[in-house]
């Protein structure tokens, strides 16, 4: 993929994939997804592939990509098919998860991953859930995307600052840019690490992921490179250790965007509203350095009582469903 011909060839069927039927979603620039897709990063191989009509080889009719994680979660494979659209219904996404399937199984995984973005009302008809369980994959997840209009008021932000504050007197809340201190290192990777064991994730069995100081460095200057500013709000404890966590991405290729990535408290420090304190002040920050802003987007799983109470309060309204398929293979 480092021809960038070819690799401009490759982005315009992933965004055009991507923004078919959905006009409004968030989709990387090819900026963010040439970075994603060149950069290697410590833990992680990126494999991407691509399909060429049998009649002229110089036209891309699909793409296919697979992740494969190499610390943590090593029986799984997460794969991606995208097909230009009005190349459709011609066979060419199975052909692609066919091999893609070859793939992960050359790479001994056992969990094959995917998913695919539904509107509410097509949540048990819609193609691509059709398409993926004809190949023997099972829904295992559906989260929830909803949207935030900005600016949120700043009467509000304060009103649930202070709402919150009276919960966490031992705590005290910190906002980064970019980078994190080297202090807060240690305790900000085990408790992200924990993202994966603690937020519901239906039939997926995840493992705590691996992340180390070292392998975060690598991921920051990946994400710096992809011209996106990231905002870590955390919540720290009186020995000064990272116990809560929420964390804003504004790319500076979809200038009306704002993403939510993770956020999570620390099973042990939990019901002291520090996931409120944490997202409202990682908000006011980031409304205060970039007032343009119009919207924020965030993903949870539609399970995730805490975390969907917390958005719905700030009022985030469901935008579309992510649906999570999985498919076991034989060994």
């Amino acid at each position: 993929m480092h021809d960038d011909e070819e690799f401009g060839k490759f982005y315009r069927i992933l965004r055009d994939a991507e923004f078919f039927e959905r006009p409004d979603a968030p989709v990387w620039s090819e900026r963010e997804c040439a970075v994603m897709f060149r950069r290697e990063e410590p833990g992680e191989r990126w494999c991407s592939y691509a399909a060429y009509d049998d009649n002229d080889d110089s036209t891309m009719v699909g793409i296919g990509g697979m992740v494969v994680t190499l610390l943590d979660n090593t029986d799984k494979a997460f794969l991606g098919v995208d097909v230009a659209p009005k190349m459709r219904g011609r066979g060419v996404g199975s052909a692609i998860l066919s091999f893609l399937e070859d793939r992960a199984r050359e790479a001994g995984r056992t969990v094959l991953l995917t998913e695919s973005n539904l509107q509410f009302e097509t949540r048990e008809t819609h193609p691509y859930r059709r398409f993926a369980e004809k190949r023997g994959y099972r829904l295992a997840n559906v989260e929830v995307r909803r949207r935030l209009r900005l600016p949120v008021p700043e009467e509000q932000l304060q009103r649930w600052v202070d709402e919150a504050a009276a919960h966490h007197a031992d705590y005290r809340i910190e906002t980064f840019v970019d980078d994190l201190p080297e202090h807060l290192l240690e305790s900000y990777c085990y408790l992200s690490n924990q993202l994966a064991l603690d937020a519901p994730t239906g039939e997926i069995d995840f493992e705590a992921e691996s992340m180390t100081p070292e392998t975060f460095r690598v991921r920051q200057q990946k994400v710096k490179e992809q011209g996106r500013t990231v905002y870590e709000t955390l919540g720290l404890d009186s020995d000064g250790q990272a116990v809560a966590q929420s964390t804003l991405a504004v790319p500076k290729d979809d200038p009306a965007t704002v993403l939510q990535w993770g956020t999570l408290v620390r099973r042990d420090r939990r019901g002291h509203r520090l996931g409120l304190a944490t997202k409202v002040a990682n908000l006011r920050a980031v409304q205060a350095a970039h007032p343009e802003r119009e919207r924020i987007f965030t993903t949870n799983s539609e399970d995730n009582d805490n975390m969907v109470a917390i958005n719905v309060k700030m009022g985030f309204e469901p935008v579309e469903l992510l649906a999570e398929f999985q498919r076991r293979l034989d060994v």
